[in-house]
């Protein structure tokens, strides 16, 4: 039996899901961050720096560069770190990727 879609059912993406997920930071041109998650890291560097995609802060920001990435093993694990780290002061973050020898590099 063929099953038919109804109004409410949801398309399926032809490309399989990706289970791994990133949590990432992106200093932007006037030396702030953004932190968020992904589960394609280059296609989401891509359209932060795209004329018409990305994240609202980013786009008069422009051009973003990757500055800290980690990879995650679900989307959950993945928000919740993403959380953690929108939280901290600006300063922690700065400390947080100097200890992991990204530096951060960002207008003083």
């Amino acid at each position: 039996m063929e099953r038919r879609k109804g109004a409410g059912a949801v398309a399926q993406s032809e490309e399989p899901e990706n289970d791994i997920w990133h949590v990432y930071m992106v200093r932007c041109s006037d030396g702030t961050l953004y932190t968020g998650i992904t589960n394609n890291l280059e296609k989401r560097v891509e359209a932060h720096n795209s004329e018409k995609d990305g994240a609202r802060y980013t786009r008069s920001r422009r051009p973003v560069k990757l500055v800290y990435a980690e990879q995650v093993c679900s989307r959950s694990s993945a928000a919740k770190l993403e959380y953690q780290l929108k939280k901290l002061p600006l300063a922690k973050k700065k400390e947080f990727l100097e200890d992991r020898g990204q530096g951060f590099g960002g207008k003083e």
